[in-house]
């Protein structure tokens, strides 16, 4: 069996990135600028990294990028306090709080307090409830959260049509496994969801035409434990002495997939251009 096609992250939002940037020119020339607002409590080393990647990622589309940066001791209610204010800001069409918040902040309460229609992550309650109760892709909400809208187009990228396969996602956060299992849902997909407690975790990954692994354990997920011919997303990002591994045994697993993402360069970039498209979705709705 001939090894697995990688699938580029890079390249997939390389080719969102030039559309997105016409609507933005577009979107200036009507007298909208899109802006998002990065909120990053504290000084935590990777979120430095992470937001330092969107705003550069917003430079180079021309959106408008706004950093607030309250201390790591901040209030619960000064926190909020500051996310109203971008809340009735016009200029602003997108909040990102970048998680985790540090552990004296309730994460629900904080984000429960982001307007659902600035909310590029999706994570506003309101945003997660229409997510669950969209039985088809047309009536998802505005923001669907940005890995798992991120894995849908890498699928997508492939040519294997969603519809009538067997989906199994490996993790069951808020942030990565629900939403990304309900979007396999609403593109007609049988999905299956496993997690820490699955027992024989093998017997259930065999039977996926479309593997997602995103729990966050070091090459959890084995050659033998993928279907031939699968379509694999690796989510996972795990820091070992000898550099970043995903979830699934990259060298295993291209032995065996049809299509693997590698990491780094597969998911990551679309997470980000991913929330650029909420951002823009948001001043377009503004205009409108």
């Amino acid at each position: 069996m001939p090894q697995a096609k990688i699938i580029d992250g890079k390249q997939v939002a390389a080719k969102l990135h030039q559309a997105l940037k016409e609507e933005v020119v577009a979107l200036t020339k009507q007298g909208v600028t899109p802006g998002l607002a990065t909120v990053r409590v504290g000084e935590d080393p990777a979120s430095q990294v992470y937001v330092q990647m969107k705003e550069k990622a917003c430079a180079m589309i021309g959106i408008m990028s706004r950093g607030i940066r309250p201390p790591a001791d901040i209030s619960q209610e000064d926190l909020i306090a500051q996310i109203e204010e971008l809340n009735s800001d016009s200029n602003i069409h997108g909040i990102l709080v970048q998680l985790p918040l540090p552990g004296h902040l309730n994460t629900p309460t904080v984000l429960q307090h982001v307007n659902p229609d600035k909310d590029v992550d999706g994570f506003h309650p309101l945003n997660l409830g229409k997510l669950l109760s969209a039985k088809y892709w047309e009536e998802l909400p505005r923001f669907i959260p940005c890995t798992p809208a991120g894995v849908i187009k890498l699928i997508d990228s492939t040519g294997v049509e969603i519809a009538g396969k067997q989906a199994v996602v490996v993790g069951r956060s808020i942030i990565v496994g629900k939403p990304v299992a309900m979007l396999l849902l609403a593109r007609q997909a049988t999905v299956t969801i496993c997690h820490s407690r699955t027992s024989d975790l093998g017997a259930l990954t065999r039977t996926a035409d479309i593997l997602v692994a995103a729990v966050g354990v070091p090459q959890l997920i084995k050659g033998k434990m993928i279907k031939p011919g699968a379509v694999v997303i690796d989510v996972g990002v795990n820091r070992l002495e000898d550099g970043l591994v995903g979830d699934v045994d990259f060298n295993q697993a291209k032995e065996v997939a049809g299509y693997l993402t590698p990491v780094p360069g597969g998911v990551g970039p679309m997470t980000i251009i991913m929330l650029l498209t909420n951002t823009v979705r948001s001043a377009k709705a503004q205009l409108s």
